[in-house]
């Protein structure tokens, strides 16, 4: 998790979203609709992106979690995505704010952030409430290229 271990002892049915909110207190990832269908409980398995409310916790065992408490510099330095999302304003509420960066990433390293409209499709599964659309995907874009350079 992180970059760490963990060692949990839960039940077979407990998902991931409520282990790291529950047991492990990484509260940045959200429990939005909890069905799957918002995007605002995104993680990184591996480095794929995972909705975190329909993953048992037991499926990863063993695997390597990332959380957007995970994105950062071990000093602080924010990565690409953070600091984009924040030149940009790319939230308001800020309540989708760490499944969108953590979509966001795993977007721009699958290849999917050649144009706006790539961006827009590979992004659609995370849902912002307020409507910052246009700001997640200048943020993305900027991010994009900064790390393809």
């Amino acid at each position: 998790m992180n970059g760490r271990d963990h060692a949990l002892e839960i039940e077979p049915r407990v998902t991931l979203l409520d282990a790291l909110r529950d047991r492990l207190h990484l509260t940045g990832t959200k429990k939005g609709c909890d069905q799957g269908q918002c995007g605002a409980c995104t993680v990184h398995v591996d480095g794929e992106r995972v909705l975190a409310c329909l993953t048992l916790a037991a499926q990863v065992e063993g695997r390597e979690i990332t959380t957007i408490e995970g994105l950062a510099g071990e000093d602080g330095t924010l990565n690409a995505v953070q600091a984009a999302f924040l030149e940009h304003d790319a939230f308001q509420c800020g309540y989708c704010t760490p499944g969108q960066i953590m979509s966001a990433v795993a977007c721009i390293r699958e290849g999917h952030a050649g144009s706006d409209e790539e961006i827009r499709e590979y992004m659609a599964g995370n849902l912002c409430r307020c409507g910052a659309y246009p700001n997640i995907v200048a943020a993305v874009r900027q991010a994009a290229q900064e790390l393809r350079s």
